[in-house]
Order: C-alpha cells, then structure tokens, then sequence
C-alpha cells in the first residue's frame, strides 16, 4: 500500500540546508536533492535553532572550548563567540525550540548541519578558533539525542532515508 503524504513521518532539517542564509556567516549550505524532494513532499520542519534563540545573522563564529553540546546542556561549558561573547544562552534556547518541534511533530529523525556547535552530529570544533575539528555533537543534537532522536548530517543523507523509511506506516 503506498503512504499517503499525511502519513509520512517528519524531520527537523536545518534552515541553512534548505537554502535559507542563516549561517553565522549570512549564507546557505547548499540545498541537497532529496532534502528537496523531503520539502516538496511536506516532510519537512526547518528550524536554524541559533537563529530560534536569538542570535543574529551574520554572527560572530561560535565554538565550545573544553566541551561539547552536552557539556553545555549539563552547564559544565558554555559557547563563545571568537571574541568571547558567551552566547551559551541563545544555544540553549534554540535547542528547547527544536525539542518543543520534535515533541510537536512526532519527529524521530534529524538532519543537521554537520560541524556546527549547534547542530554537528559526529564533529564540533575544538573551541580555539584554528579550524581544528574533535569528535563530539552541538548543543541542539545532544538536546535532540537526549530525546531519542536519530541525528545525520547533510554527509549521511542515505542514513537518513533508511531511518525514515523504517518509521512509515
């Protein structure tokens, strides 16, 4: 029986990965085929979740010195501009509005901007401004992860599907 576009499960993507220029730079990301197909199908819900807790676009870049998003949720970090702003508060908030959208939607899959203190999956940057990557996730993904959500990058698109395609009806 084929699903019906009511039935199909929802997922979070980041506004910058649907072509919204909400990086902290001002720009987009790129806006990949099958998020495309995933929008023209009404799959999906976007949310820039730093943009959500109020920083501006463009913004300072931001990092996690010492830690990682769940460092942060646990208030054991907090997230710094390059010239030391702390704007661990406006992570924060954006995270709670992306959980208030999963909670809201039903949505058990994610995919988010890779190496974003927000939203990065797999890898963050190190806190010293350098380039230098570290294994960790953003504040918004240990947020989503806590909840039990499977989180991709836009780099594991095929992952995604997979995951979303084991929760239609």
């Amino acid at each position: 029986m084929a699903t019906t576009r009511s039935e199909w499960p929802k997922v979070l993507v980041s506004a910058c990965l649907l072509g919204q220029p909400v990086r902290y730079d001002g720009r987009a990301s790129g806006h990949p085929d099958l998020l495309q197909q995933w929008q023209a199908e009404g799959r999906v819900v976007p949310l820039c979740p730093e943009v959500a807790g109020g920083l501006p676009t463009p913004r300072p870049p931001a990092e996690i010195p010492g830690g990682q998003g769940a460092q942060v949720l646990d208030g054991q970090a907090q997230v710094l501009t390059v010239v030391g702003e702390d704007v661990s508060a406006a992570f924060l908030s954006g995270a709670n509005q992306a959980l208030a959208l999963v909670r809201r939607h039903g949505i058990r899959v994610a995919v988010l901007k890779a190496g974003s203190p927000s939203c990065g999956n797999r890898l963050t940057y190190d806190g010293t401004f350098s380039g230098a990557k570290v294994p960790g996730e953003g504040v918004t993904t240990a947020l989503l992860r806590r909840e039990g959500v499977l989180v991709f990058s836009e780099l594991e698109l095929d992952a995604a599907e997979a995951a979303l395609a084991g929760f239609e009806i």
